[in-house]
């Protein structure tokens, strides 16, 4: 083999070596990118946390002490235990619908995915991708989501307090989850969902969490029919101190619930936290106000309830205005909820026990409509400009409309089934005495 020949092979093997070489570095850096990123993954683990601090302890207490004293156990365990039964739900079947890892094609991908029941093929090293390249882990998005799932299904029994058996809630929540709040979060938020195809924003829920609460809620609260006396007789909170307690741990988790939307700890998440304490205190404000010029004095209770409905407007907006859209939506959903609140509800004689309707219904439709303004860029939101305000508008308005009739057909379905089978509300001794000594033989009180 002449010289000339032998560099050729040897020039042919390093191009070899070198190609190899760099098809393993390329394959050990696509590798490296399906690694959680250590620091989000920490973030999101908090966050799943603080919403779960939003239910137990801060919905059962919120609630517990907006009830009369002989229903605070009742209302209190329901909630845990609606809690539980969601998370159990969510693992076997529930996340796979919402977010499996199977697209269905055609008309029914729109609605649901597929695949991955009681989470097969998953394990502590799958991962699941964020908004950007990064990725974190898949038990923790699970997880994340699973939270989300709970609370929706708890925060409907602040329509039905002090009257549904405990028996007819634990039989509504999985068909309720299943038919109801499954489908509409695949619809927001999951791959190929129709309202998110649409380019629908709800960055933290919304429409998913607070419009689909309310909106069954209120459907779930005329099946039941009113409360023994309501309103003739008075039934004032029995204690605001705990509902004070619950709105403060409320107003904490729900720093997991808006920033941990963003998915990372990054600006997004930044921003989703400012806002989320800016549009608070301006909803706060504004309610009390709304109470003096109508002529009372500024209340603990309307502290509370701005707070909350602060909290519901920058729901789909946190990530998706500045900070002066989120004071304006906050200010906004206070007096627009003061008003079903204190005058629509009286008005329509429904017995919404808690407002979840009043609330978080009418809240969650303020701050999805409300956030294809806030997101302009002319205003101070993240937007490119690239969707027009009216376009925009349309889309909101559109995804508004298609959570509130499918959660009041679903919520029919799930409560007719119940009612039809086992009943759904207590007997008349039983919510004289109070659910608390009827329905689970203690008394918060002794």
């Amino acid at each position: 083999m002449t010289m000339r020949n032998l560099m050729r092979v040897a020039a042919t093997g390093a191009a070899a070596f070198f190609t190899a070489t760099g098809a393993m570095a390329q394959e050990a850096a696509e590798a490296a990118v399906a690694v959680p990123n250590p620091g989000n993954n920490a973030w999101m683990m908090t966050a799943t946390v603080l919403v779960l601090l939003m239910i137990i302890p801060g919905l059962t207490l919120f609630y517990g002490g907006l009830t009369r004293s002989k229903n605070m156990l009742s209302t209190m365990t329901q909630i845990g235990a609606t809690a539980a039964l969601a998370m159990i739900i969510w693992v076997m079947w529930g996340y796979s619908l919402a977010f499996g890892d199977t697209t269905y094609d055609g008309l029914l991908g729109k609605f649901i995915s597929g695949g991955s029941y009681f989470l097969a093929g998953t394990d502590a090293s799958s991962t699941a991708a964020t908004f950007t390249d990064e990725v974190i882990s898949k038990y923790v998005f699970i997880s994340f989501q699973m939270t989300f799932a709970a609370i929706t299904a708890a925060l409907i029994l602040g329509a039905t307090a002090e009257r549904m058996k405990f028996s007819a809630v634990m039989a509504f929540v999985p068909i309720w989850l299943t038919i109801v709040y499954f489908p509409i979060a695949h619809m927001v938020w999951g791959t190929g969902g129709l309202l998110l195809d649409d380019g629908a924003l709800d960055f933290a829920g919304g429409t998913v969490v607070h419009i689909n609460a309310g909106v069954s809620g209120l459907v779930l609260a005329y099946l039941l029919g009113k409360r023994r006396g309501w309103p003739q007789e008075p039934m004032m909170p029995h204690s605001m101190t705990l509902t004070m307690v619950g709105t403060g741990l409320l107003w904490v988790g729900w720093f997991g619930f808006n920033a941990g939307s963003a998915l990372e700890a990054d600006g997004s998440a930044g921003l989703a936290m400012i806002n989320t304490f800016v549009a608070t205190a301006a909803g706060a404000l504004a309610w009390m106000v709304i109470e003096k010029l109508a002529g009372h004095k500024g209340s603990a209770l309307g502290f509370c309830s701005g707070v909350i409905a602060g909290l519901v407007a920058v729901t789909p907006a946190a990530g998706n205005s500045g900070p002066f859209g989120a004071i304006l939506l906050g200010i906004l959903s206070a007096a627009i909820c003061y008003f079903f609140v204190a005058k629509v509800k009286a008005k329509f004689g429904y017995d919404d026990s808690l407002d979840a309707f009043g609330i978080h219904g009418i809240g969650g439709i303020v701050g999805a409509i409300g956030t294809a303004v806030v997101y302009q860029p002319w205003i101070g939101g993240p937007g490119d400009g690239s969707t027009a305000l009216g376009a925009q508008l349309g889309i909101q308005v559109w995804s508004v409309i298609v959570t509130i009739v499918w959660a009041t057909i679903g919520t029919l379905i799930a409560g007719y089934l119940v009612k039809l089978t086992i009943g759904l509300r207590v007997d008349e001794e039983t919510e004289v005495d109070g659910l608390d000594i009827s329905e689970h033989g203690e008394r918060a009180y002794n």
